[in-house]
């Protein structure tokens, strides 16, 4: 059986993943300072590791803003290009529990994308996300380095940075309890930590897209919202995202997938060839 291949191709990063089958294959992420050097190399990558041939892809399926460099099909494989929130949608739909969810992709900025059976509906998305924390890092903290934001976060404590209702208040309001955020950032002291900054910086972004994603979807019906994007992978997503959900009440709920990093290129390559648009010399 031959292998389906979705590429998630970003400014300098690539995703890819493969099925064969309904069998995902070993997903590979590749980072070079150009799109099209960083698609040859973690397609080249992708092969080696999945023991794989050029003559076993069958068809290759792109999504993400560099795609827009890809003029012609790769090594003649017949190649197509997919909209990015349906890759979004699809990948997420992998995941899914429910008939219907809301998909959340946090990327630089973060879209939201309603799941209902086959059917997509982009629902908007917000200019905050991987890149807002990555900005405020970089003239906060000195530094752009992810693993670096993620050590100094893991060591600080939000709310040395956040106002909380229990700042304010000493009785919770109506639906907000006392450690609910009232305003990120605004506690903040002159002596403050590196960590504390770090985890405040983190804390704001995913909670608020969290939120967002509650409001957006409010009255629809949506139980379950799945978070996809490297910004998934912060530990700090699985404590805020059950805050999210208590807040929202109503039985909501956030999955965060193992491959939630791939969950892009994984919907790139589960898009029938039929829904994409073909690459053609």
């Amino acid at each position: 059986m031959k292998t389906i291949v979705g590429i998630d191709i970003g400014g300098s990063t690539t995703k890819i993943s493969g099925f064969v089958g309904k069998n995902l294959l070993k997903c590979i992420q590749v980072e070079a300072s150009n799109p099209i050097a960083s698609l040859f190399g973690a397609f080249g990558q992708f092969l080696t590791e999945n023991e794989l041939d050029l003559s076993d892809i069958a068809e290759i399926h792109l999504t993400g803003v560099g795609s827009s460099g890809v003029t012609k099909p790769i090594y003649g494989i017949p190649t197509y290009k997919v909209d990015e929130f349906v890759a979004n949608g699809v990948g997420g739909r992998f995941f899914a529990k429910e008939e219907k969810s809301v998909v959340v992709s946090m990327g630089t900025g973060t879209s939201y994308v309603l799941v209902e059976g086959d059917k997509l509906t982009h629902l908007g998305g917000i200019a905050i996300g991987g890149g807002t924390i990555l900005g405020l890092s970089k003239l906060l903290l000195n530094t752009q380095d992810v693993d670096a934001i993620q050590a100094l976060s893991s060591q600080g404590d939000y709310k040395q940075i956040d106002l909380l209702i229990g700042d304010i208040s000493k009785q919770p309001l109506p639906g907000l309890n006392l450690n609910v955020t009232a305003a990120n950032f605004g506690k903040v002291e002159e002596m403050v930590s590196k960590e504390d900054i770090a985890a405040g910086i983190v804390h704001m972004v995913i909670e608020n897209l969290c939120h967002t994603g509650t409001l957006i979807a409010h009255n629809m019906g949506v139980k379950e919202f799945i978070l996809i994007g490297s910004l998934a992978n912060f530990a700090e997503c699985d404590f805020i995202t059950k805050d999210c959900a208590e807040l929202a009440g109503e039985g909501v709920y956030f999955v965060i997938p193992e491959h939630a990093g791939f969950a892009t290129s994984i919907g790139a390559a589960l898009v029938t060839a039929r829904e994409c648009s073909p690459v053609t010399v």
